[in-house]
């Protein structure tokens, strides 16, 4: 056999049978193919465990700065009224002026310091008797994770805690959420009520995908740690997204800044909100079909370019179901229309003291 025919006949090195198939050549190595997946995935593995720990010192990171930030608000933002106990709950609320009493109840995500910025306190408290209150989970009010604050809820201890100062009856304005725990109020405590101004308010179930986002932040153990490390980043960045959209069409008042805004991105305060925004179209389903039993004088207002709540369906929809209603749609406001029309709140407080209910 020729010289050539005996290198056709030398088995290859990776083809010779006496090498097992469970082993690949490198070389002149012969690894098991086990041992180069094992180590593939150790890795993979320890790739893995940097990125975990980096995300996690970056989480502590945040978690401690946005305490920080917490503590400085509060060092900056003093509370602006007094504390009341009521059941074990401490609630913090203003009380100003002289007259027939007026509650006003703020929205969700917001505090007493939006109806002080936006002149209301100081325009109605030259002739009533004005008192606001940090709803629970806001401002300076506590709320204790044991119990659902839903619109009952709420109006149950704010029942209360008016007894306590003394109101047996007085006019009720409420603001987007608050508007629900004002009916709730009025529902309950028909007596309490001489009548109600809702501004803004969410009253009938629809399909909210944005409400899907906005609760995260309350589910157990995830939302806790949202709402220490990401929300509030979040929440700072997106903040003039946010005012175009609760202010639009119309500007952002310059008055607004005398609100709190770090107040509102505590994380004790972002739960607060994340809960309501669970809560609000559970508790528009609720109430949907008790509406036609308020009988005392009910104001509606609602900006006509509401870019947060469909003035149509929700307003006005509740304006033809309470017969006693009286209806204001304010041209080119937006949700916050007690900030930018200020005037035409007052107006409609100072009618709910004018009008009469008509008898059942």
């Amino acid at each position: 056999m020729n010289t050539a025919a005996l290198a056709r006949a030398r088995p290859k090195p990776w083809r010779d049978r006496t090498v097992s198939p469970g082993l690949f050549v490198c070389g002149s190595e012969a690894i098991p193919r086990r041992v180069r997946d094992w180590l593939r995935v150790m890795r993979t593995a320890s790739w893995m465990r940097g990125a975990i720990v980096v995300a996690g010192v970056a989480l502590a990171a945040s978690a401690v700065v946005n305490h920080r930030r917490a503590k400085r608000a509060e060092r900056r933002n003093r509370p602006v009224g007094r504390f009341l106990e009521v059941d074990g709950l401490r609630l913090h609320y203003i009380d100003h002026g002289r007259g027939d009493p007026v509650v006003l109840l703020h929205g969700n995500g917001s505090m007493i310091q939006d109806f002080l910025s936006s002149g209301l306190v100081d325009m109605a408290a030259e002739n009533f008797r004005v008192i606001v209150f940090d709803r629970p989970g806001f401002g300076y009010s506590e709320r204790p994770r044991g119990t659902t604050w839903t619109p009952q809820a709420q109006a149950d201890l704010l029942h209360r805690a008016l007894a306590q100062i003394g109101v047996s009856r007085a006019r009720v304005l409420g603001h987007s959420w608050g508007a629900a725990v004002a009916v709730a109020l009025a529902l309950k405590y028909p007596d309490t009520v001489s009548g109600l101004i809702l501004v803004s308010g969410y009253y009938y179930p629809s399909i909210r995908f944005d409400v899907v986002a906005l609760s995260s932040p309350a589910v157990p153990v995830i939302g806790d740690l949202m709402r220490y490390t990401v929300s509030p980043v979040a929440g700072r960045l997106l903040w003039p997204l946010i005012l175009r959209k609760i202010f639009g069409p119309a500007p952002v008042p310059e008055k607004f800044a005398q609100f709190p805004v770090e107040m509102a991105l505590r994380p004790s305060q972002l739960r607060a909100s994340a809960a309501e925004s669970f809560l609000m179209i559970p508790d528009a389903f609720a109430y949907a079909g008790s509406y036609a039993q308020l009988r005392m004088p009910v104001t509606i207002i609602a900006g006509s370019e509401d870019r947060l709540v469909d003035t149509e369906k929700q307003s006005y929809r509740l304006h033809r179901q309470v017969r006693q209603s009286s209806f204001r749609r304010v041209r080119g406001a937006g949700h916050m229309v007690h900030q930018t029309a200020t005037r035409e709140i007052m107006s409609a407080i100072e009618q709910a003291r004018e009008t009469r209910a008509p008898r059942p």
